[in-house]
């Protein structure tokens, strides 16, 4: 019986991740793969890799992270905000690949069935220091502490005013899908490429850098939506924590200056839920 095994923040600009990536495989021919974003910046990189795991696995189902958003000076493929989002729906379409703009399949394999969602919802700077109660106030701290994430330069929300009005739109859109589509009594995997929950970014080595990471407007979807787990990305602090009884996997591979100094395997497939974890 195949498994669902999900890997993050793939990052194949660094030769080492791209030896990483050249090198996985399915454990067998059934296996589905969740890619929970940042699988790299230039369209070519995240096509050529996406591309590889298209052909290995069963089927894999992809959501955005910020650094596919990103227009680098560098990219021939100079879309932006929405746009390039949709140029790349499109590109994982003609490979097979799910997107957050397709239904939601279900999977049947170990730990089935459930219904993978995945989402993309952004953030909107509500993961804020203590004592800030507005964006600019959180901003202002986060810049003396010489915090500011690259998004502020490379990911460009057009048409929306802001990524914060980005995302408040995303949400509308997920949340009224999620209410419409979701099969009732078939528990969900969720997968983001931010935290859907605040308590992961608890642990950053800079705090303000939480800003850029997620939305308190999903704090109670994963028991609103009967999430047997939540995956997701962005932190490259790969670990596994329980939030109100549901398990929420960090599935990133990160940075080589990050990863190369573990115990752990790098680039390791993170099954989903974890195993013996019942989805009810």
């Amino acid at each position: 019986m195949g498994k669902l095994v999900a890997i993050s923040d793939l990052h194949v600009r660094y030769d080492e991740n791209r030896e990483i990536v050249r090198r996985l495989r399915p454990a067998s021919d059934d296996d589905w793969l969740l890619v929970a974003g940042d699988v790299g910046e230039v369209a070519a990189d995240i096509e050529w890799a996406l591309t590889l795991l298209a052909e290995r696995f069963a089927k894999v189902v992809w959501v955005p992270g910020n650094h596919e958003l990103w227009t680098p000076p560098d990219d021939p493929v100079t879309l932006r905000g929405e746009r390039r989002y949709r140029h790349l729906v499109e590109l994982c379409r003609r490979l097979g690949i799910v997107t957050p703009e397709d239904p939601f399949p279900v999977w049947e394999g170990e730990g089935g069935p459930v219904v993978i969602v995945p989402l993309f919802v952004l953030y909107d700077y509500t993961f804020r220091p203590a004592g800030t109660t507005t964006q600019r106030q959180a901003l202002a701290v986060a810049e003396a502490a010489g915090v500011v994430g690259t998004d502020e330069y490379l990911l460009h929300p057009d048409p929306y005013p802001s990524r914060e009005a980005w995302c408040r739109a995303r949400l509308e859109l997920t949340e009224a899908r999620l209410a419409a589509e979701l099969p009732e009594g078939v528990p969900t995997i969720l997968v983001n490429h931010f935290p859907l929950v605040r308590e992961p970014t608890r642990i950053l080595r800079y705090p303000e850098f939480a800003l850029w990471c997620g939305t308190e407007a999903t704090a109670d979807w994963a028991s609103r939506f009967n999430a047997a787990a939540v995956v997701y990305g962005h932190l490259h602090i790969p670990r596994l924590i329980w939030h109100e009884g549901i398990p929420h996997q960090e599935v990133s591979l990160g940075y080589p200056r990050e990863w190369q100094p573990r115990a752990t395997t790098p680039g390791r497939l993170v099954q989903v839920p974890p195993p013996g974890v019942v989805a009810k």
